[in-house]
């Protein structure tokens, strides 16, 4: 992109100086038509004087017609610059949103923060079904961008439960107290979790300690592992 930008400038100097070196040229050729003797022009003979004008009419409408060639071709690289400048912005926001949808940029904005906290005399452990229902009760409420312990949730996260209870999202490895951030309207998300049958209030009814509060200013990190597919097929 920068020797593209260099190649540009170099361009438009170069017709630049063409465009000033034509416009020289033709006050040079009106400078000396003007400075003429007319005492050798009423010398010469009618032949001579209609040769002479005959040459001095057509440099100056070849000069001319270089110019105006010059000048179309500025306007044209002009033109097509704007319009390549333009392509470029739209690009680079497209990509953003691309990247935005794919979890790749960190987000931030309204939103809810959940922290469930193991109790050891619950009826039972918290498992990595409870964390899967809590997200997807958070998409359908309309969340924007959700995390666990600061793991980015995307289309293609893993939540699991591995050996000895440990559970993994990511493929990293999650202890308790498990912090649940997610952007979006706060009162459907709060609702979508303690509502009747809600997977927040099911814990609560186990004997856990779940809390959930709302932010202004909840900030939720890219996605840092590489997307890549295993099955499809190019």
């Amino acid at each position: 992109m920068k020797n593209l930008k260099k190649g540009k400038v170099t361009v438009t100097i170069t017709i630049g100086i063409a465009c000033l070196a034509l416009a020289t040229v033709m006050c040079m050729q009106f400078k000396i038509v003007n400075q003429t003797n007319i005492d050798e022009l009423e010398v010469m003979r009618e032949e001579e004087l209609r040769t002479e004008l005959a040459d001095w009419k057509a440099k100056y409408q070849e000069a001319e017609e270089q110019y105006n060639q010059k000048e179309e071709k500025l306007q044209e690289y002009n033109e097509e610059e704007v319009s390549e400048i333009e392509t470029t912005e739209l690009v680079q926001k497209e990509l953003e949103q691309v990247n935005l949808l794919l979890g790749k940029t960190d987000v931030e904005g309204y939103g809810i923060e959940i922290t469930l906290r193991e109790n050891e005399n619950a009826e039972a452990s918290i498992t990595a079904d409870n964390l899967n229902m809590i997200v997807n009760s958070l998409r359908e409420a309309g969340a924007e961008a959700i995390c666990i312990n600061n793991e980015r949730i995307i289309n293609m996260s893993d939540i699991v439960l591995v050996a000895n209870s440990v559970i993994k999202v990511n493929q990293q490895r999650v202890f308790a107290p498990y912090v649940i951030k997610a952007i979006g309207n706060q009162t459907y998300l709060e609702s979508a979790l303690l509502g009747n049958g809600g997977e927040a209030d099911k814990l609560k009814k186990l004997g856990h300690d779940v809390t959930i509060d709302k932010s202004n200013n909840v900030k939720i990190p890219s996605y840092n592992k590489e997307l890549s597919t295993r099955y499809i097929e190019e």
